[in-house]
């Protein structure tokens, strides 16, 4: 059974997801499913997610839900540990790692103010595991004023989103912006409607190299064009 099914089966705990998340999260979070892996989900909400994040990653996860409300303690269930802080304070988030080790997957469906949400993920991303995901859902909130959003405000995590797209193409950008840990930790930056989802890694040796067997003689005058062009511009080699 995959997500949506649960989800539209779903007879314990209310759920409240918007229907276009399920398959940005099969997408994402498919390669953790049976593995031991901590799942961190900011915002518990009436705790029926927790349950269906349970049912979905298998009995070896360990799934970790944080509210300031101290109502959600009442999820808590085998493999499902609530904890009550702000997300937006570093010493809780740092309490975490201490407790539970480093996050697998970190999914901030939380305050959505912007100013949670920024400092959440300055200090949460860096520290997930090297191979980790990390997304920020209802994002449409940062257009909004009573979460401190606006369009193209500088401050809304979507616009902290389009400057973290030139980090992490920082290396071809011949000097203009020097390389940063989030350019040397991070493999891709996904945006879908109200949804950003980052996954971690590192790139081995960053190249183009031209692989394939030499043409016939008769070939050769058009593949010294197309190797011309190559030269002249050798950004757009392929």
């Amino acid at each position: 059974m995959n997500l949506w099914s649960d989800f539209l089966n779903n007879d314990k705990r209310i759920i409240h997801k918007w229907k276009h998340y399920f398959p940005i999260y099969e997408r994402h979070f498919k390669g953790f499913v049976y593995k031991p892996v901590t799942f961190v989900e900011i915002g518990c909400g009436l705790g029926g997610s927790l349950q269906m994040w349970k049912r979905y990653f298998g009995p070896y996860a360990r799934i970790v839900g944080i509210d300031v409300n101290p109502d959600c303690k009442a999820f808590e269930e085998d493999q499902i540990e609530v904890r009550i802080g702000n997300q937006s304070d570093e010493n809780f988030l740092q309490s975490l790692i201490d407790e539970f080790g480093t996050p697998d997957i970190v999914l901030d469906d939380g305050s959505h103010m912007m100013s949670h949400v920024n400092t959440m993920f300055r200090f949460l991303y860096p520290r997930i595991a090297k191979n980790g995901v990390y997304l920020v859902e209802d994002l449409h909130t940062a257009y909004w004023n009573e979460y401190e959003g606006g369009l193209r405000k500088p401050s809304t995590f979507v616009e902290q989103c389009k400057s973290l797209v030139d980090e992490l193409n920082a290396d071809h950008t011949r000097n203009a912006l020097l390389p940063t840990d989030f350019t040397r930790t991070t493999l891709s930056v996904h945006f879908y409607d109200s949804v950003v989802v980052f996954e971690r890694g590192a790139h081995t040796k960053k190249w183009a190299p031209r692989i394939g067997v030499a043409p016939e003689p008769k070939e050769r005058s058009l593949l010294d064009r197309l190797v011309d062009r190559v030269k002249k511009h050798p950004e757009a080699g392929s």
